[in-house]
């Protein structure tokens, strides 16, 4: 018999990214439209455990489209990853009357909405994180956003490295996953790019392309380097005494997570929340809404926490090829 779903929760979990206040207001007007009352939990699973929420509605999400961060703040609980802080979970959800909750985040926000599913409650996923490194979509919300920030400051740097004649390291984000820092690289004409999911070795894919690139005339480096990989003042260390050029270090940190998200990521996150109440609507629960090949998915949500992403590798024939002619 079909479930109906009469008043549901909305959270967002983990590393904020930009675009999941797009998410947020998807869900909570698709919920209005389909007379489903909406609940907002703030700081995620531990605004769960502590029942901090706030009541939506179609004119509480006036105005957040355009804007990065997260609405409804966002935490990491070490709490609830003990079946004692679950339950106390669980009990909110009771108390608040939660036929259901959407879950906006990553790999660690499913595994906390799973918890939540095998205690009884129905959840549905929407992948939102600057990484896109979960196996089960295509994109992940957030992803533009960054790349499109890492390229405007590295850009910016361009700008610097030519006027002095320097080599610049700069450090992009992305967690253990390497499509950020290709991503970014081939935009940007890097050099060179060293991401975690490809072993390389530093003669080869550092010194010599820097070497060739001097040798067709350049006399600034770009080299972009994912957070995974390592130190980079180690790997500014080696480029010193390899080639002898004295390379400037930028981390570009946190600032890749913030400002208004772009015009794929608003537009992803809306038909991603618009579906995962949909889904709810129609009686489905317990998956993660992606996309595939541009089309929107639903997944369950066990099946997908399985799936694996393996970077494209022939981004970077691309990258090599347009090397030959920096």
């Amino acid at each position: 018999m079909e479930k109906k779903f009469k008043r549901i929760g909305v959270l967002t979990s983990g590393g904020d990214s930009p675009g999941m206040n797009a998410a947020v207001r998807a869900v909570v007007r698709t919920a209005v439209s389909n007379d489903i009352e909406c609940v907002g939990i703030r700081r995620g699973y531990q605004g769960l455990i502590n029942a901090d929420f706030i009541r939506m509605t179609g004119t509480t999400v006036n105005h957040i489209l355009t804007s990065g961060g997260t609405m409804l703040y966002t935490a990491r609980s070490d709490e609830f990853m003990d079946e004692a802080g679950q339950r106390k979970a669980v009990g909110t959800c009771k108390m608040l009357g939660l036929d259901a909750v959407v879950v906006i985040g990553g790999d660690g926000t499913f595994r906390g909405g799973l918890a939540l599913s095998h205690m009884g409650i129905p959840v549905v996923g929407i992948p939102a994180t600057i990484d896109n490194d979960l196996g089960c979509t295509n994109y992940t919300i957030g992803f533009d956003t960054a790349c499109n920030t890492a390229i405007g400051c590295i850009d910016r740097l361009r700008d610097t490295m030519q006027s002095h004649e320097r080599c610049s390291v700069v450090e992009v984000m992305g967690r253990n996953a390497g499509y950020l820092a290709l991503y970014v690289g081939i935009a940007v004409g890097a050099t060179a790019v060293l991401v975690p999911e490809r072993e390389f070795n530093f003669q080869r894919d550092v010194v010599e392309r820097i070497q060739n690139s001097r040798l067709a005339g350049n006399t600034h480096f770009m080299i972009v380097v994912a957070e995974g990989v390592g130190n980079v003042m180690e790997i500014s260390k080696k480029i010193h005494e390899s080639v002898g050029i004295d390379p400037r270090v930028t981390v570009l940190g946190h600032i890749q997570r913030g400002g208004s998200p772009t015009a794929r990521d608003r537009e992803t996150a809306t038909r991603m929340g618009y579906y995962a109440v949909k889904a709810l609507a129609e009686g489905r629960s317990n998956c993660i809404i992606g996309t595939q090949h541009g089309d929107i998915v639903e997944i369950e949500i066990e099946e997908a926490l399985k799936m694996e992403k393996h970077l494209q590798m022939y981004r970077y024939d691309v990258l090599e090829a347009m090397g030959l002619s920096n």
